[in-house]
């Protein structure tokens, strides 16, 4: 990576601006690709094997298709891999399965658009939003969409106060009204230089002139934590390096969602600095400078594939500086607050911080200190850390103390179990059935194997609704050819279940409780029929 860097470097000098962060992303999908690989084998090397075990030698389309769509497994490695087993991959199949699935994705989608009925002739709407939250407009064109049995109908009007979706801003929502009727509109797109409003009715008169109003308080959300996006990313850049860039966003009036390049999770030291330097600009109330420059002068990164015209808008904060049609707040003081919420990685390379601003930051607040509150009424004490670590260390030494009990219990069991079995046919058999958990049958079954050779332990226990088979087998009776793991896999079909383990020493757990006596005589039928 770093020759090709180098390499390159003359040509596309951000290579070598960012040749760290390269790096790491390069690592980070090889390591990804390699626990693919590895998870993909181990479960092709499965189907191999009940292939085989079935008698076959194709693998089914079904089979490959899971691999393929569910676990990422390439078709052409499950192709490969098989024939050095010589075992075929159905193709057809696979590709019946993918063509359905395309198909369910193509239904799921579907939309019926009727055609545009034009009322005014425009080429593009005027966004009048920057200004204002209310106008008069009129209904440039209109049309029906159907989609899962819903019907709604998307106008446009000559101007409009609504922002339409774009940018990672959401769109406004509010309503249009006349003397005579109101209509709620339940949300705003952006479509081909046009700004759509749905609504789920049409008015009784499209060519009347209407009302257009936005809702000021979805809106203000809205401005509140596109603005605070803003300031973060500037924050992040600080706080982590200039390798950080805005990988996508979203902005909505409830919070903020921010996708930015950055090779490693970030610190919850790294996270408070950040949350400090938005709020710390907050509270210095810069004030919104928005100007239209030529694009080629503007000299700001143009992001993640967005499309800019000639002239571009130019929003400033302070020392914060980005391309931006969106809308925000008339100063940084307006947001109140900003609190993030958590932060998580979305791909290689790439991080996520969800995060919220004014009222809903404060709830976030007020919600951490109710549960502080609380935790700390019922604890009766104030002092919360200092209860918990009191609670953690009795809780600690009550661990310790319940193990040995535990230990001397289960020494008792085994030597009452040993004693009081007698041998016939060759061993001592021990068959019953407990709701004990099943550490404690485990601890059990060793400490009873190692009191006698010839003993023949079966337990079955239903815990929590959940029944488990354990099997324990003397050296003797293993001697003699008996399999703990055979046994125990053959008779948890009377439970709906399987398992496995040692020849000594095996469990299986299934979904049927009611079948667990059958199961306990299954496995005693199994294991006398072999000994001699």
């Amino acid at each position: 990576v770093a020759g090709l860097v180098d390499q390159m470097g003359g040509q596309f000098p951000e290579l070598k601006a960012q040749q760290t962060l390269i790096e790491k992303v390069i690592e980070e999908e090889e390591s990804s690709f390699l626990r693919t690989l590895a998870t993909g084998i181990n479960l092709l090397d499965g189907v191999m094997a009940e292939v085989r075990k079935s008698g076959g030698e194709r693998i089914s389309g079904k089979d490959a298709f899971l691999l393929y769509d569910t676990y990422g497994f390439p078709i052409d490695l499950t192709e490969l891999i098989a024939r050095e087993q010589g075992i075929e991959v159905d193709l057809e199949a696979f590709e019946k399965e993918l063509q359905a699935q395309k198909e369910r994705s193509r239904n799921a989608a579907a939309v019926d658009t009727d055609d545009w009925k034009e009322l005014i002739h425009i080429k593009q709407s005027e966004f009048i939003g920057y200004d204002t939250l209310s106008a008069e407009v009129k209904i440039a064109r209109y049309r029906r969409v159907s989609s899962k049995g819903r019907v709604s109908y998307q106008l446009v009007f000559d101007r409009t106060p609504f922002y339409g979706n774009s940018g990672g801003q959401i769109g406004d929502i509010g309503y249009i009204e006349t003397a005579n009727e109101r209509i709620p509109v339940v949300a705003t797109e952006k479509e081909n230089g046009l700004i759509i409003h749905i609504v789920t009715q049409l008015p009784e008169n499209p060519e009347a002139t209407f009302m257009a109003v936005v809702d000021p308080e979805k809106r203000q959300a809205a401005a509140n934590n596109h603005t605070a996006t803003h300031l973060m990313h500037e924050a992040l850049r600080k706080v982590l390096g200039t390798h950080v860039e805005q990988k996508g966003s979203l902005v909505t009036p409830e919070y903020l969602r921010f996708d930015f390049s950055h090779f490693q999770k970030v610190t919850h030291e790294e996270l408070r600095r950040v949350e400090q330097l938005v709020n710390r600009a907050i509270r210095a109330n810069y004030p919104l400078d928005a100007t239209k420059e030529e694009a080629a002068a503007a000299g700001a990164m143009m992001l993640f594939g967005e499309k800019y015209g000639d002239r571009v808008r130019m929003v400033r904060f302070g020392t914060s500086v980005e391309l931006c049609g969106g809308t925000h707040v008339s100063a940084t003081g307006n947001i109140g607050f900003f609190k993030i919420l958590n932060e998580s990685a979305i791909s290689a390379g790439v991080r996520r911080i969800e995060a919220t601003t004014g009222a809903k930051a404060e709830e976030v607040i007020y919600a951490a200190e109710d549960t502080m509150r609380n935790v700390a009424d019922y604890l009766n004490n104030p002092q919360i850390l200092q209860s918990i670590k009191k609670i953690m260390e009795s809780n600690e030494a009550l661990k310790h103390e319940m193990e040995a009990i535990r230990r001397e219990q289960v020494a008792e069991w085994a030597a009452k179990i040993v004693d009081s079995t007698p041998e016939r046919g060759g061993m001592r058999l021990m068959a019953t059935q407990t709701d004990r958990r099943p550490d404690f049958i485990k601890d059990l079954a060793f400490a009873v194997r190692s009191r006698s050779k010839n003993i023949v332990l079966v337990i079955g226990s239903i815990n929590d609704g959940k029944p488990t088979l354990t099997v324990a087998l003397g050296d003797d009776i293993v001697a003699q050819g008996v399999n703990a793991g055979v046994v125990v896999r053959e008779a948890a079909k009377a439970i709906n279940g399987g398992g496995g383990g040692q020849p000594f020493l095996a469990t299986a757990g299934g979904k049927n409780p009611d079948g667990i006596q059958a199961a306990i005589d299954k496995a005693v039928e199994l294991i006398v029929e072999q000994v001699k």
